[in-house]
This record gives structure tokens, sequence and C-alpha cells, in this order.
């Protein structure tokens, strides 16, 4: 397929060949394997099994048959590999916290949504897994699945800038935010965020703000909606308006996370910790 159907390779590893040679350059001193007694797996089939996981959600299993690689190999291959991934593109694809950084992020944001101030959009996303053994209920959801809590933050134009991962399904959106510890470093300012600047020429100083939904508690650096109810006026409702306007690009970045990596679709059949990797691996692969 890499050769004859370019079209084919990318629905199978969703990217091109192009782009897959590009990550291996990164990933693969990670993931090779020196030569001892027998002949190791090569760092690009390492590579090709992990993509194609997280491309398709399929068993293990599965893919020991496609491969012709024993499931027990996968499931030390899978796990390595994705941590090799998030461990080598953390650093090109995330924000660097800088005031120049989120200057250009509130510049997309009032360009694009015509909401000036804004650092980014947050909201979590339930990532759907096979029940944990003796979790009991500590992984349930409201919506009656078991999963774990993706907390993110996207800019303007839906790449991910903040993630917290792994939280048990059970916690609202609001606890996972409160336990993530960005409180506190939003508070401590040590993601070296600009101080409040004047908007239109007024005497008022406005700071720099996330923007959430009603499961969000209202700050200096956090943004919600109006409560709605029958009393809002003109000006609030065009203001919830604004902010929602702005705030569905995190939805937009969750919507491409999950159709580009079909392992989403599905509970994932997988321990806790292998999830949390590969989450973090497709994270960095929506930004790569």
């Amino acid at each position: 397929m890499r050769l004859t159907d370019p079209e084919k390779y990318f629905n199978y590893f969703r990217m091109s060949p192009t782009i897959f040679n590009e990550l291996l350059n990164i990933v693969g001193p990670l993931i090779e394997k020196q030569h001892v007694v027998r002949k190791p797996i090569p760092a690009r089939t390492r590579l090709e099994v992990t993509l194609r996981w997280l491309a398709s959600g399929d068993s293990m299993t599965s893919l020991s048959y496609a491969f012709r690689i024993a499931q027990c190999t996968l499931s030390q291959i899978i796990p390595e590999t994705c941590q090799a991934i998030w461990i080598s593109l953390q650093e090109k694809v995330m924000i660097d916290p800088t005031e120049e950084n989120w200057n250009t992020i509130a510049r997309d944001f009032e360009a694009i949504c015509q909401f000036p101030n804004c650092i980014g959009a947050i909201d979590g996303k339930h990532v759907i897994i096979q029940a944990p053994p003796r979790s009991s209920s500590c992984y349930y959801n409201y919506k009656g699945n078991h999963s774990i809590n993706l907390l993110a933050v996207s800019d303007a134009k839906n790449r991910f800038v903040i993630v917290d991962i792994g939280a048990e399904g059970r916690q609202s959106d609001g606890g996972v935010f409160e336990n993530s510890g960005l409180p506190y470093i939003l508070e401590t300012n040590a993601l070296h965020i600009p101080l409040p600047r004047r908007l239109n020429d007024t005497d008022l100083e406005f700071p720099y703000v996330l923007l959430g939904d009603e499961a969000f508690p209202l700050s200096t650096y956090m943004m919600r909606p109006y409560p709605r109810s029958g009393r809002l006026n003109i000006s609030r409702k065009i203001f919830n308006y604004r902010l929602s306007r702005a705030r569905r690009t995190v939805e937009c970045a969750f919507g491409i996370l999950v159709a580009r990596w079909r392992i989403y679709r599905q509970p994932i059949i997988a321990n806790t910790s292998t999830v949390v990797k590969a989450v973090q691996a497709t994270i960095v692969l929506h930004n790569f």
C-alpha cells in the first residue's frame, strides 16, 4: 500500500507515508531493539502495529493475526510505543507556556471567534474502557459506562494545549478540574499568562481567561456562560452565544480526535495504564 495505493495506506494508518516516515525518524531511536540472540521486531513494524491499534480499535488478538506477532508480544510493544510517541513528540507539538504564545492564541480566538483575551477552551471527555478488575463503581460514569476522563484545553485552531488524563469516570468535569492541579498553576501564574489589558479603549482591565461550560467554576481565570433561564436580556444572550461559539473549538478538537483514531469508538480493552498511554499518544499525534 505504501508504494501502490497511498489512499488506502492513509486510511489504514491515518497518516500518509511521508508523515509516517517523519514520525518513524523521531520515534524510531526509542523503540529500536538491539540484536542479541534473536532478530528483534523492527521499529517500523512496532510503530505500524501501534498506529493500526489506535486507528482501528481492534483487539490485540486480531492484530496478532494481521501482523503475525504473538499476542503477548503485542501487549508489550503497544504500550512501549505509545509511551515513546508521547515522550518524543510532547515537547515538539505541545505549546511552550510563554507570554508570546498565549498572546498568539488570544489573537487567534479574537480573529476567528471574535472573543478577546481567550487563551483556550476547556472541556472533558469520557474515554470508554472495559471495567478494570476489582474497581467497583470508581470508573462508572453517569452515562452508564466505565471510563477515564480526558480534560483538555484547546486553542482556536483545534490543537490541544493542556491535557489531564486518567481521572476516574465517576468524577464530573468540575471535579476533575479541581483535582488536576490546573487551578493552582493558574492562580500562581506558573504558565506565564499575560497581565490583564484594556479592551476597546476602556478604563477597565480584563484578564486572560479559559472558556468553559456550566460544569466549571466562575473565577478570574475561567469564564462560563450566564445561567440558562427565561430572564436573560439580549446582551447576556449575545455573550452566551459568543462564548459558546469560541468554546466549541474544544468540541471540534474532540470530534477530529475521535474521527481519526477509532479506538475511541468502542470500549478499550486494556489495563488502565495502557489506556492512559494510548490517549497520550493520540493527543500528540493529533497535534503532530
